[in-house]
């Protein structure tokens, strides 16, 4: 189970994220969305140890996250950033194979098995990871982005908007690949988006924040029947979601 309770943060006198306490279980997937600046990216930074909260504390199967055990606990998350975060001067494959082989210190034959079944569940074709992350679309580049936060194979596994730069056509197929991955997988799943019918179609918890807290959390009925204030009514109706509009 992730467990954060009570987590906070401010920069001088800008509260990014109020006294914040939610649990996600084992296997769940759970979407953040909110207009931006609402907090939500942050507390996907505080989950893995890449923000360190003002007060309370994040939890991992139990474990407390703290400065000597945040590099342990990072292993148990993959993560996953919009622009998919690469190094421009390593191959696809390199990128994916990178914490394994210096971190974890598979052998080569170790790794090459991973990546030819990343390659399979993300529909990559494995000849392209001999490219370097500019001269492959930015579709193929998200895909090499979820097998790298893959490669490890983390119970947990965290993505920041990976589909918001994406057009229309290569985002539709490529929400439907991960979703059968989030299927196949069974992992715990933190999704952060703008986009609410993306958050319905992937989840049936939806966390929608608003200056720093989280304004409604449930399925995405529960926003359409009774929103629990005049700001969910209007993210929702901005949405263009036709029971709202």
């Amino acid at each position: 189970m992730l467990e954060l309770e009570n987590i906070s943060k401010r920069y001088g006198d800008l509260t990014v994220l109020e006294p914040t306490t939610l649990s996600i279980a084992k296997g769940q997937t759970v979407v953040l969305i909110g207009p931006s600046g609402c907090g939500k990216s942050t507390l996907l930074r505080m989950i893995i140890g890449l923000i360190t909260p003002d007060s309370g504390h994040v939890k991992l199967d139990g474990t407390l996250l703290t400065s000597e055990t945040v590099n342990t606990l990072r292993h148990s998350m993959g993560y996953v950033l919009q622009d998919g975060g690469l190094f421009p001067h390593l191959s696809a494959y390199d990128n994916v194979a990178i914490m394994a082989r210096h971190l974890e210190r598979w052998n080569n034959n170790e790794i090459h098995a991973r990546i030819e079944q990343l390659a399979a569940l993300t529909k990559l074709p494995i000849e392209l990871l001999s490219r370097f992350p500019g001269q492959i679309s930015g579709g193929q580049r998200q895909r090499v982005a979820i097998m790298r936060g893959l490669m490890l194979d983390p119970p947990v596994l965290l993505l920041d908007e990976p589909m918001g730069a994406l057009d229309p056509l290569v985002r539709y197929d490529l929400q439907e690949d991960l979703k059968e991955i989030f299927r196949n997988l069974q992992k715990t799943v933190v999704l952060v988006t703008h986009d609410m019918g993306e958050a319905a179609f992937f989840a049936n918890d939806v966390l929608l924040m608003a200056h720093g807290k989280i304004a409604q959390r449930g399925a995405i009925e529960d926003f359409l029947d009774s929103p629990a204030s005049d700001f969910v009514s209007r993210f929702i109706r901005a949405q263009r979601f036709p029971k709202l509009n």
